[in-house]
């Protein structure tokens, strides 16, 4: 019997969360499902997180001594960052267009705003105080930050995944630059490693299915307490601003990526979509472009034919710096929240938005619920209240899940534009996808 493809396992796990975290609200049974199931789905995570950084390091570093020359090297570098900049900025611009059309924010009335600002009072202020420290640094300090005084301590954090970047670029660089008998073990003893990573990536996948149910149970009991009820009835309040930025999140990847792949990467998009599904069901399940990062690697590679060499850089950048989705998050929420508090943006306003939503989609980490921090400075650059995040904190981690999958969905396009680009893509007659 043929065993059941990892998608499909994935998607069964999934259903099968949401239901038991449902049935849990309704049987009292949120304590067993907080203390005995959601602990496997944190597990899940960490193991996710715990091959990121190797992954990228040892990728990054094995791609880029792989390209023999430094003019390939900033060839390939150019086309990678300026398409990224260039995806994030239309994101931003479709955000805008959407909701001053649709004006979601108009639909709340002052007495539901007056309990969310309550309920959710404590955690805006958290949020607030973070990105209150991000607004006092220098304006060069992104720039600061990218170079690490300390490679081991930048390893210990995902959040400090530039950091680790920039080191596997100038390590790579320097193997390039070194004689070639010298460079060879390095390079040999670097190939091995990333075969001994990717196997690490193969292994943790084969749990997916176990820890994405896991994952999803707890949310749900997270999300809806004692009473389900509450958390439908909480669903349609804020149904319309959901509807807003799915739609948005929709038109990316059934409608921009498509365009992309078949133009430039001279790929059919079904193709490409039943490529790339895997790891869009993990990323939708953790909300977490790094974590998904394995997994986007290994599909690129084996489904879509993207070469090693660019997927090795292309897709490890990706998962740090474009975020198509959230930044077509940011714009949506901070012109919803505008429009909840009553505020007519300016013309000049919502362009500072296109600016300053692109350049935090940038420096937002590729973790669960970073948006959030980045959203509050988006606020406070454009004069909206940052008391008014309280808002769209409920459906925050839905939205996540969505709009990290549209994020990796944008690393694996750009990365086949990039590889059609370079003579370095050579799609597989069958797609295997486990």
């Amino acid at each position: 019997m043929k065993k059941l493809a990892l998608h499909w396992q994935i998607l069964i796990g999934m259903a099968l969360g949401v239901a038991w975290g449902m049935s849990s609200s309704s049987l009292g049974l949120n304590s067993f499902t907080t203390d005995w199931i959601s602990p496997f789905g944190t597990i899940f995570i960490n193991m996710l997180k715990l091959i990121a950084v190797p992954l990228v390091l040892v990728s990054l570093i094995t791609g880029v001594s792989s390209l023999s020359d430094i003019s390939r090297l900033s060839r390939i570098g150019t086309k990678t960052i300026g398409t990224y900049l260039a995806t994030t900025v239309l994101a931003v611009v479709l955000g805008l267009i959407l909701v001053n059309i649709f004006e979601p924010g108009k639909a709340f009335s002052p007495e539901k705003r007056e309990d969310f600002k309550e309920q959710y009072a404590s955690t805006a202020s958290d949020k607030s105080s973070d990105a209150a420290a991000l607004e006092q640094q220098g304006p060069l300090q992104p720039l600061v930050d990218i170079v690490p005084e300390n490679l081991f301590l930048a390893m210990t954090s995902n959040g400090s995944m530039l950091q680790v970047i920039f080191f596997a670029l100038l390590f790579g660089i320097a193997l390039i630059l070194i004689p070639p008998d010298k460079a060879q073990p390095v390079n040999d003893f670097f190939e091995g490693a990333n075969m001994a990573i990717l196997k690490i990536v193969d292994i943790i996948m084969m749990t997916a299915p176990y820890g994405v149910f896991a994952l999803l149970a707890g949310l749900v009991v997270d999300f809806a307490g004692d009473d389900p009820a509450s958390a439908w009835e909480l669903l349609m309040v804020l149904g319309y601003y959901c509807i807003v930025v799915i739609i948005g999140l929709a038109l990316m990847i059934f409608v921009v990526y498509p365009a992309l792949v078949v133009t430039v990467g001279k790929t059919k998009y079904t193709h490409f979509l039943k490529g790339i599904f895997p790891a869009q069901m993990l990323a939708f399940s953790t909300s977490s472009s790094a974590a998904t990062l394995p997994a986007t690697m290994e599909c690129a590679e084996k489904n879509l034919g993207i070469n090693k060499e660019i997927t090795s850089f292309v897709l490890p950048l990706g998962a740090t710096v474009n975020m198509d989705g959230t930044s077509l998050y940011q714009s949506v929420a901070a012109v919803f929240i505008a429009q909840a508090y009553g505020i007519d943006l300016s013309l000049s306003a919502q362009l500072g938005i296109v600016m300053t939503a692109t350049l935090a989609s940038i420096g937002s980490a590729a973790v669960p619920g970073a948006g959030i921090v980045m959203l509050v400075i988006v606020l406070q650059q454009a004069g909206i209240p940052i008391e008014g995040i309280a808002l769209i904190l409920a459906p925050d981690r839905l939205l996540d899940m969505l709009r990290t999958t549209v994020n990796i969905t944008g690393d694996a396009t750009v990365a086949m534009m990039v590889a059609r680009t370079e003579g370095q893509l050579h799609p597989p007659t069958e797609i295997t996808v486990r």
